[in-house]
């Protein structure tokens, strides 16, 4: 009983968190310079391991529906599958796993460790609310920043599904039949949908990051128990919502 009332109280932090967050946002013109500066932190920094996480989830990707497709003589629609694949799930997942581990946990380790040594406190004694200043910053720049991550996860798979389809030796598959594959098979609508599941889940990761952060008691040791909860309920969070999501995408 007692698990069930701190998961109904967490998640009714969470929402009330959201609410006064978005409560706020009519001051983001004059805070700029954190919009710029977590954009920078969750967009740039996690590019280059984005990049080279999607190049070879798309030479895999190339390389097992090339070793499947051999055997019906198929190997045209590898372009097909390797497209399909990362934009309608693997490229909005993929990124979302890595923005949970590399920003959920620096974002839950910075609000926890400012929550333990009082300068959250300070903030609400200076008659500054902690969700203009910490939190809806950081929830406009994910949702600013993943459509764009996501999109390069997209490109940077195709062509690494590209080169490998061009250079393996059971596959050789012309890189001209791979696009034209990608192109005839991946509708705007696909790309569209992985970009909203992306949305939705680098949201709730900073969201979720932001609580936790916030709600940290205790001494300096609690710190790392904040950033392993955040970023394990945002893991198993992206689970669940990607088949919800999915399923509700796929009705529309």
């Amino acid at each position: 009983m007692k698990q069930i009332n701190n998961i109904l109280e967490h998640f009714g932090s969470t929402i009330i968190l959201c609410i006064r967050s978005f409560y706020y946002l009519p001051t983001l013109p004059r805070q700029w310079h954190r919009l710029i500066e977590h954009c920078y932190l969750i967009g740039y920094t996690t590019f280059p391991i984005v990049a080279i996480l999607s190049f070879f989830i798309g030479s895999v990707l190339a390389l097992q529906a090339g070793y499947s497709l051999e055997a019906v003589a198929a190997q045209d629609f590898i372009g097909a599958l390797v497209g399909l694949s990362l934009a309608r799930e693997l490229a909005p997942v993929m990124t979302s796993i890595l923005v949970a581990g590399r920003v959920g946990s620096a974002i839950s380790a910075e609000l926890a460790t400012m929550k333990v040594y009082q300068e959250v406190d300070a903030l609400v004694t200076m008659n500054i609310p902690p969700e203009r200043m910490l939190v809806m910053p950081r929830l406009v720049a994910v949702l600013i920043m993943m459509p764009v991550l996501t999109i390069c996860a997209n490109l940077i798979g195709w062509v690494g599904g590209a080169v490998i389809a061009q250079n393996v030796d059971f596959i050789q598959l012309d890189t001209r039949i791979y696009f034209d594959g990608i192109r005839n098979f991946v509708t705007f609508r696909d790309i569209v949908d992985g970009l909203i599941k992306a949305e939705i889940f680098g949201f709730c990761i900073i969201l979720i990051s932001c609580n936790v952060g916030l709600r940290t008691v205790g001494g300096p040791r609690e710190i790392g128990g904040s950033v392993t909860r955040a970023v394990v309920i945002s893991l198993i969070l992206i689970l669940i919502l990607d088949y919800f999501v999915t399923n509700a995408l796929m009705k529309i």
